[in-house]
């Protein structure tokens, strides 16, 4: 059963972060931010200024006790040390931000926003170092581990793409709907009623593999080799929208929250590895919905695996409410799932030991 965190918002929670020291930071509507311990009590709260919506919220990697927040068109650079005023601000995105994303060397910060637009800080001169650009929402950015130039982003253009920070343009795009197509997917009529529009996007923390939550309820997990990437794995996760994925620092271990108010747990590794033998046959033979839990244990779900191996999820959580956000921390010597929704609550899940 879910713990309920309380007492750190008073509007809907949109985003969360964990710090490497076990603080978790997370951001609300109206401008409403807030630190907790590994208990769930808040810690610390502050408003940033004109109440825009916080969106997103991202710890530097070597830095713990920095935090960095995006809020409107701005990102402002707190120390979680004394939550006060913003050390810093950056206003160099144009339209609203969706998603931050650190580099694991703390020398590049990237902001995805509205316009499609992803904008590189060099924060070591404080100046953007590079402009990249979607044609639709930019939803989700994300670097690669140990790649501090190499970095991966999604939009409502439906395109998947690969950067490298020394070039203007992107080193791989996809397409996910004219891909659908190519490959002759079973739901490729209903896309233009459905489109996959790319909603988030983790990397796992191999940094070769990463994985696309979209709009027609699919997860797809690519594998980069070089300076491109190509398709390993696509099953249809949700029933509505995939709102957030996130591999967990396991090899392929991956949660997914959908609009459905669904949390499931994926362990991936044993299809990858078949996959990497033999992707092209591989990827028709696994385009079957995973099947649901077949008895329901108060909200939480362990699934058998007697259908689809691979790609029945490990666990479900019948959350219940809209997922804005996934996190997971460790706490008191266990791992949870913390999952920011519709309500001023974050709720932490117990997850299995892999």
């Amino acid at each position: 059963m879910a713990v309920k965190w309380n007492g750190g918002h008073s509007c809907s929670v949109l985003c969360l972060n964990v710090s490497t020291e076990g603080l978790v930071a997370s951001g609300a509507e109206r401008g409403e931010l807030a630190l907790w311990d590994g208990g769930g009590s808040p810690v610390a709260q502050l408003r940033l200024p004109q109440a825009e919506d916080v969106t997103s919220v991202v710890f530097s990697a070597r830095r713990p006790s920095t935090l960095y927040a995006a809020h409107g068109e701005t990102i402002s650079v707190l120390d979680v040390r004394s939550l006060q005023e913003p050390l810093q601000r950056f206003h160099v995105n144009e339209e609203e931000i969706n998603c931050l994303a650190v580099s694991d060397t703390d020398s590049s910060l990237a902001a995805a926003d509205d316009s499609g637009a992803i904008k590189v800080v060099d924060l070591e001169s404080k100046k953007v170092s590079r402009s990249l650009r979607h044609s639709n929402i930019c939803s989700s950015v994300a670097f690669r581990p140990q790649r501090p130039q190499s970095l991966v982003s999604c939009g409502l253009d439906m395109q998947v793409m690969l950067w490298n920070l020394q070039k203007a343009r992107p080193l791989w795009t996809t397409n996910l709907q004219e891909c659908d197509m190519e490959e002759g997917s079973p739901q490729s009529a209903g896309q233009f009623f459905n489109p996959p529009l790319a909603h988030s996007l983790s990397v796992a923390s191999c940094g070769n593999i990463f994985s696309c939550g979209a709009q027609d309820g699919k997860v797809r997990i690519f594998r980069v080799t070089g300076v491109r990437f190509e398709r390993e794995l696509e099953f249809q996760a949700h029933n509505r929208g995939v709102s957030q994925v996130l591999f967990l620092p396991e090899a392929y271990w991956l949660l997914s929250g959908g609009n459905d108010g669904k949390v499931l747990l994926w362990d991936v590794s044993s299809s990858m590895g078949k996959q990497q033998k033999s992707p092209a046959k591989s990827l028709h033979k696994k385009k079957a919905q995973a099947a649901a839990s077949s008895r329901k244990d108060g909200k939480l779900n362990k699934v058998a695996s007697n259908e689809q191996p691979g790609f029945v999820p490990k666990l479900t959580i019948e959350h219940g409410e809209k997922v804005n956000w996934l996190s997971c921390a460790e706490i008191k010597g266990s791992r949870r799932v913390l999952v920011a929704d519709q309500t001023s609550s974050v709720s932490a899940y117990l997850l299995p030991e892999p």
